[in-house]
C-alpha cells in the first residue's frame, strides 16, 4: 500500500491545493463565485491564471468563462484525482504530457466533457 495515494497524506494535499487555489481565485474572481456539488467555481479570472479553459486545483476550478455542466462534471473528475494524488498532483499531471488526448488525467475525466474532441 502506498502511503501518499488515497491517504492522509494525499488528503492533507488537496487540502493544501485547495488553499491556494482559493487564495489566487478569490481575489481575481471578478465574476460570481459559487459551489457546485463541492467543486467551488471562480470565473471572471485573467487568462494568465489558468491554462486552456480553466484548471483545477485541489477543489477548485479557475476560469474565465468555460462553466457549463459538461465541463463541471470534468472538473470534478480532476477534485477526485487530486484527493487520490495529493501534492504529486502537479508532477503526475505534468509527466503524464500536454496532449490532453494522451494525458491519463485529462481521458479519466472526460475528453467530450473537457471540450477537447466533440
Amino acid at each position: 500500500m502506498n502511503p501518499f495515494v488515497d491517504s492522509v497524506v494525499s488528503r492533507a494535499g488537496w487540502l493544501v491545493a485547495t488553499a491556494v487555489g482559493l487564495a489566487v481565485g478569490l481575489p481575481l474572481s471578478t465574476g460570481p463565485v459559487r459551489v457546485v456539488d463541492g467543486l467551488v467555481v471562480c470565473s471572471g479570472l485573467p487568462r494568465w491564471a489558468f491554462r486552456r479553459g480553466g484548471t483545477c486545483v485541489g477543489s477548485v476550478y479557475l476560469t474565465r468563462d468555460n462553466d457549463g455542466d459538461r465541463v463541471l462534471r470534468h472538473e470534478r473528475v480532476h477534485v477526485t484525482q487530486w484527493k487520490r494524488y495529493g501534492m504529486a498532483m502537479p508532477v503526475l499531471y505534468a509527466i503524464a504530457g500536454r496532449d490532453p488526448l494522451r494525458n491519463r488525467f485529462e481521458v479519466e475525466a472526460g475528453l467530450e466533457d473537457g471540450g477537447y474532441v466533440r
